[in-house]
Protein backbone atom coordinates (compact mmCIF):
# COMPACT_ATOMS: atom_id res chain seq x y z
CA UNK A 1 0.00 0.00 0.00
CA UNK A 2 1.07 3.39 -0.82
CA UNK A 3 -0.58 5.05 2.06
CA UNK A 4 -1.51 4.23 5.86
CA UNK A 5 -4.50 5.12 7.40
CA UNK A 6 -4.30 6.57 11.17
CA UNK A 7 -6.05 8.75 13.38
CA UNK A 8 -6.03 12.16 13.16
CA UNK A 9 -4.24 14.51 15.38
CA UNK A 10 -4.61 18.33 16.38
CA UNK A 11 -1.92 19.24 14.08
CA UNK A 12 -3.14 18.03 10.69
CA UNK A 13 -5.67 20.88 10.80
CA UNK A 14 -4.22 23.30 8.11
CA UNK A 15 -3.90 20.19 5.54
CA UNK A 16 -7.33 18.77 6.58
CA UNK A 17 -9.34 22.33 5.62
CA UNK A 18 -7.62 22.08 2.36
CA UNK A 19 -8.46 18.89 1.29
CA UNK A 20 -12.14 19.56 2.33
CA UNK A 21 -11.47 22.79 0.21
CA UNK A 22 -10.50 20.64 -2.86
CA UNK A 23 -13.03 18.06 -2.58
CA UNK A 24 -16.45 19.68 -1.68
CA UNK A 25 -17.84 23.18 -3.31
CA UNK A 26 -17.73 25.86 -1.17
CA UNK A 27 -21.34 25.69 -0.28
CA UNK A 28 -20.73 22.34 1.06
CA UNK A 29 -16.98 22.27 2.36
CA UNK A 30 -16.88 22.41 6.07
CA UNK A 31 -15.04 25.26 7.31
CA UNK A 32 -11.65 25.42 9.25
CA UNK A 33 -13.74 25.93 12.72
CA UNK A 34 -16.42 23.41 12.12
CA UNK A 35 -13.42 20.42 11.46
CA UNK A 36 -11.54 22.07 14.46
CA UNK A 37 -13.92 20.83 16.63
CA UNK A 38 -14.65 17.74 15.05
CA UNK A 39 -10.96 16.73 15.58
CA UNK A 40 -11.21 17.96 19.08
CA UNK A 41 -14.01 16.31 20.01
CA UNK A 42 -13.83 13.10 18.25
CA UNK A 43 -10.94 12.59 16.97
CA UNK A 44 -11.53 8.44 17.00
CA UNK A 45 -13.82 9.22 14.22
CA UNK A 46 -11.88 11.20 12.06
CA UNK A 47 -9.22 8.63 10.05
CA UNK A 48 -6.72 9.76 7.69
CA UNK A 49 -4.95 8.82 4.38
CA UNK A 50 -1.30 9.41 4.43
CA UNK A 51 1.62 8.95 2.06
CA UNK A 52 4.91 7.69 3.47
CA UNK A 53 6.08 11.77 3.75
CA UNK A 54 3.41 12.82 5.50
CA UNK A 55 0.91 14.07 2.65
CA UNK A 56 -2.57 13.39 3.75
CA UNK A 57 -4.43 12.41 0.71
CA UNK A 58 -7.99 12.24 2.13
CA UNK A 59 -10.29 11.67 5.45
CA UNK A 60 -13.51 10.08 6.37
CA UNK A 61 -14.90 11.88 9.74
CA UNK A 62 -18.78 11.89 11.71
CA UNK A 63 -19.91 12.05 15.21
CA UNK A 64 -21.60 9.41 17.21
CA UNK A 65 -24.93 9.53 17.44
CA UNK A 66 -28.23 7.94 18.74
CA UNK A 67 -30.30 9.46 15.76
CA UNK A 68 -30.71 6.82 12.67
CA UNK A 69 -29.92 10.16 10.01
CA UNK A 70 -27.77 13.29 9.92
CA UNK A 71 -29.68 16.56 10.64
CA UNK A 72 -27.49 19.67 8.89
CA UNK A 73 -26.89 20.99 13.09
CA UNK A 74 -24.60 17.86 13.51
CA UNK A 75 -22.22 19.07 10.82
CA UNK A 76 -21.38 22.71 12.66
CA UNK A 77 -22.10 21.33 16.58
CA UNK A 78 -20.10 18.75 18.50
CA UNK A 79 -22.77 19.11 20.95
CA UNK A 80 -24.77 16.15 19.15
CA UNK A 81 -21.44 13.68 19.62
CA UNK A 82 -22.67 11.00 21.98
CA UNK A 83 -19.14 8.59 22.80
CA UNK A 84 -22.13 5.90 23.47
CA UNK A 85 -24.45 6.60 20.57
CA UNK A 86 -25.93 3.48 18.45
CA UNK A 87 -24.43 5.22 15.08
CA UNK A 88 -21.08 6.21 13.56
CA UNK A 89 -21.81 8.86 11.21
CA UNK A 90 -19.98 9.92 8.29
CA UNK A 91 -19.77 14.07 7.59
CA UNK A 92 -17.40 13.74 4.47
CA UNK A 93 -15.19 10.75 2.80
CA UNK A 94 -12.67 13.08 1.00
CA UNK A 95 -10.06 11.87 -1.16
CA UNK A 96 -7.91 14.18 -3.38
CA UNK A 97 -8.73 14.30 -7.24
CA UNK A 98 -4.98 12.64 -7.94
CA UNK A 99 -5.44 9.70 -5.78
CA UNK A 100 -9.56 8.57 -6.39
CA UNK A 101 -9.95 5.26 -8.41
CA UNK A 102 -7.45 4.00 -6.31
CA UNK A 103 -9.12 2.42 -3.33
CA UNK A 104 -8.40 5.07 -0.84
CA UNK A 105 -11.69 5.78 -0.15
CA UNK A 106 -13.39 2.63 0.18
CA UNK A 107 -9.99 1.58 2.40
CA UNK A 108 -11.05 4.50 4.68
CA UNK A 109 -14.82 3.56 4.88
CA UNK A 110 -13.52 0.45 5.25
CA UNK A 111 -11.54 1.21 8.37
CA UNK A 112 -14.42 3.13 9.83
CA UNK A 113 -16.79 0.63 9.48
CA UNK A 114 -14.81 -2.16 11.37
CA UNK A 115 -13.97 0.39 14.04
CA UNK A 116 -17.48 1.11 14.58
CA UNK A 117 -18.05 -2.27 14.49
CA UNK A 118 -15.93 -3.08 17.21
CA UNK A 119 -17.12 -0.48 18.97
CA UNK A 120 -20.41 -2.00 19.84
CA UNK A 121 -22.59 0.47 17.22
CA UNK A 122 -25.70 -0.58 15.42
CA UNK A 123 -24.60 0.58 12.12
CA UNK A 124 -23.30 3.93 10.52
CA UNK A 125 -25.52 6.76 8.38
CA UNK A 126 -24.68 8.84 5.88
CA UNK A 127 -26.33 11.91 3.32
CA UNK A 128 -25.33 11.48 -0.16
CA UNK A 129 -26.67 12.94 -4.25
CA UNK A 130 -27.93 10.62 -5.90
CA UNK A 131 -25.26 9.78 -8.00
CA UNK A 132 -23.30 7.90 -5.69
CA UNK A 133 -25.98 6.14 -3.79
CA UNK A 134 -25.08 2.90 -5.79
CA UNK A 135 -21.16 3.30 -4.53
CA UNK A 136 -22.60 3.20 -0.83
CA UNK A 137 -24.52 0.35 -1.73
CA UNK A 138 -21.52 -1.36 -2.41
CA UNK A 139 -19.97 -1.58 1.32
CA UNK A 140 -23.92 -2.89 2.32
CA UNK A 141 -25.78 0.88 2.85
CA UNK A 142 -29.63 0.80 1.87
CA UNK A 143 -30.79 3.80 0.52
CA UNK A 144 -33.58 5.35 3.28
CA UNK A 145 -34.88 7.87 0.73
CA UNK A 146 -34.30 11.93 0.61
CA UNK A 147 -33.05 12.90 3.19
CA UNK A 148 -34.29 16.36 5.18
CA UNK A 149 -31.35 17.87 4.86
CA UNK A 150 -30.77 20.80 2.37
CA UNK A 151 -26.88 21.37 3.54
CA UNK A 152 -25.18 23.69 0.70
CA UNK A 153 -28.36 24.17 -1.08
CA UNK A 154 -27.79 20.46 -2.26
CA UNK A 155 -30.37 17.26 -2.19
CA UNK A 156 -29.40 14.38 -0.11
CA UNK A 157 -30.17 10.94 0.39
CA UNK A 158 -30.25 9.21 4.05
CA UNK A 159 -27.81 6.35 3.68
CA UNK A 160 -27.89 3.40 6.75
CA UNK A 161 -25.65 0.50 7.33
CA UNK A 162 -27.07 -1.82 10.14
CA UNK A 163 -24.48 -4.34 11.52
CA UNK A 164 -27.39 -6.63 11.78
CA UNK A 165 -28.11 -6.52 7.87
CA UNK A 166 -24.77 -7.70 6.80
CA UNK A 167 -24.22 -11.00 8.38
CA UNK A 168 -20.89 -9.41 10.37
Amino acid sequence: MEYSIRSVRKEDIDRVAEVEALCFPKEEAAGRQALEQRINHFPESFLLAELADGTIIGFINGCVTDGNTICDEMFESPDFHDPKGAYQSVFGLDVIKEWRGRGVAAALMECLIEEAENSGRKGMILTCKDRLIPYYEKFGYRNMGMSGSVHGGAVWYDMRLDFTDTGK
